[in-house]
């Protein structure tokens, strides 16, 4: 964790005072459904919850509990040990027929989950800046690009949206991850619940607002994890890929959006001019980070036989890292499509630009219809966009074709004008919004 890149919500999760008081939980609810069967004494049970009512570990005194696993070597153990030490005659029945790895695996899912809540209400808040954006730029022409280099016209409404119905996927994908992470295991040493009765871990589910896990080893399978970290992964992807268009257009040969740049602002120490695109370089970086955790949750998935701790380590890493950096740079795109200074005046520089090149493609279509093999309509539109492409845009493309006789044998000057009209590219758009926004 490194607090350049935190947001506090997503740190408290993380924090050792966090995890002791979902271990805590778990204890308190699996004892209180053993008084309910009759696993342990009602009475002791009540006892245990009744502690749990008072805010027994009110504060949580974390240094004290890890004193106590410098000699233990233990976690687990060691924080039974404190609890008990605050506990009567009843603490005998604390983690009675629980192995601990039903304490960790199930706050684990408690913490993934919690994490999972702020990252879906972070996309939920990018989705609503992306929504707006879009329809303020629903119809500003800009050039549409392909291998860099300008294909056919598109609007930069266009782009928002593409970017939208991204992130929508991307929050449907987490919600199908949390749902996948959100189970309980209470099921004992090597899963086979040979001391503890499988309601107990019912119970504790339910006041969780967990799923039981159909069958545990003693550990919850960690294709499950697997599958947390890998969506987190995808996610990341997203905000790199519209981090990149960010940074693609405000090149200074470009310059047609740029990150806001506020009152104050230096971009450079040595070059006074510079407004450099940063907070999207560093979105790339932290994209980076994000996804750095899903090959060691995929290895975490091969555990020998019922369970090993291979993949502990890797957890207290890949945990907190993947989603702290997730719910900052989720946030910091937020904050720069909010922001985004957009040109349409540039975007329309850019796509003439080329002397009417955009267009080639209609003049192809118009030569096929009238009559002309696709060979040979190709071959005349593209003689003619040769040219333009050499004069770097300073002849017309329209010109060009009006002035060529095989051209002009076929098509009319007005039928080639009418090639050339920007705003045919765009009928579309209202369709293309109905299917990502439920709007035009």
């Amino acid at each position: 964790m490194v607090p350049r890149y935190s947001r506090p919500a997503m740190t408290a999760i993380w924090q050792s005072e966090n995890r002791f008081r979902i271990w805590w939980d778990i204890e308190v609810f699996a004892a209180e459904a053993m008084g309910e069967i009759g696993m342990i004494p009602a009475e002791d049970a009540a006892r245990i919850v009744e502690a749990h009512r008072r805010g027994l570990i009110n504060p949580v005194d974390v240094p004290a509990i890890d004193a106590i696993e410098a000699v233990t070597k233990h976690d687990v153990i060691a924080f039974l040990t404190w609890i008990g030490e605050r506990l009567g005659p009843e603490k005998r029945y604390l983690h009675q027929g629980m192995t601990s790895s039903d304490v960790l695996d199930t706050a684990l899912a408690v913490q993934l989950t919690q994490a999972a809540d702020i990252l879906l209400a972070d996309l939920d808040e990018l989705l609503k800046v992306l929504e707006r954006r879009a329809f303020e730029h629903k119809l500003t022409p800009t050039i549409g690009r392909s291998h860099g280099i300008h294909a056919e016209p598109v609007t930069f409404g266009l782009k928002l949206a593409q970017a939208h119905a991204e992130f929508a996927r991307n929050k449907a994908r987490l919600e199908a991850a949390r749902a996948d992470i959100a189970t309980c295991a209470i099921s004992g040493a090597v899963g086979t619940f040979a001391n503890i009765d499988p309601r107990v871990e019912e119970h504790v589910a339910a006041r969780l607002g967990l799923t039981p896990e159909p069958t545990s080893t003693q550990v919850i399978p960690r294709d499950r994890h697997a599958m947390f970290f890998a969506t987190l992964g995808v996610i990341a992807s997203s905000i790199e890929r519209l981090a990149t268009e960010v940074r693609h257009l405000q090149r200074t040969e470009v310059l047609e959006a740029e990150e806001y740049f506020s009152p104050g602002q230096k971009g450079s120490s040595a070059m006074p001019h510079k407004r450099n695109p940063v907070l999207t370089e560093n979105l790339t970086g932290l994209a980076r980070l994000v996804r750095s955790a899903v090959v060691p949750a995929l290895e975490n998935v091969a555990l020998w036989h019922e369970r090993d701790i291979s993949h502990s380590s890797v957890e207290r890493f890949i945990g907190p890292d993947a989603t702290i950096t997730l719910d900052f740079a989720l946030a910091r795109l937020t904050g720069v499509i909010d922001k985004l200074l957009v040109y349409p005046e540039r975007m329309q520089k850019n796509l003439d630009r080329m002397g009417g090149l955009v267009h080639s493609q209609r003049v192809l279509l118009a030569l096929t219809q009238a009559g002309l093999s696709r060979e040979d309509s190709y071959a005349l539109v593209q003689r003619n966009a040769m040219k333009v492409w050499e004069s770097d845009g300073r002849l017309s493309l329209l010109d060009l074709l009006k002035a060529d006789t095989d051209v002009a044998a076929a098509l009319s000057p007005e039928q080639l004008e009418a090639s050339f009209d920007l705003h045919y590219h765009f009928k579309h758009i209202d369709t293309i919004f109905r299917r990502v926004f439920g709007r035009a």
